[in-house]
């Protein structure tokens, strides 16, 4: 799923998945719920609204079942990360040593 940026209130950013009717949305505080059975129609006119999150509260957040989701890693962001700082120690996994 590729995530796009959402705009107003408390909205990041969604991702939807056609094939499972999948609607993740990612929050302001870095919170992510999944939602299920959101048709796609839904996500184009979520995608499209004026106000993302007037229309997230209206049609979807209590109309769709959901669960807390996690936030995938960014892998670009860490690999810009990584070329200015360096990569990060190896951490060690035996206090004995």
């Amino acid at each position: 799923m590729q995530r796009k940026a959402l705009r107003g209130g408390r909205l990041a950013s969604g991702a939807y998945d056609e094939r499972s009717n999948t609607l993740e949305i990612g929050f302001s505080d870095g919170s992510v719920r999944v939602y299920a059975g959101v048709p796609a129609e839904v996500w184009r006119r979520l995608l499209s609204a004026p106000n993302a999150a007037s229309y997230f509260e209206d049609r979807i957040a209590d109309e769709y079942p959901s669960q807390p989701g996690s936030a995938a890693p960014d892998e670009a962001a860490k690999g810009r990360l990584d070329a200015l700082f360096g990569a990060p120690p190896a951490t060690r996994s035996d206090p004995a040593d």
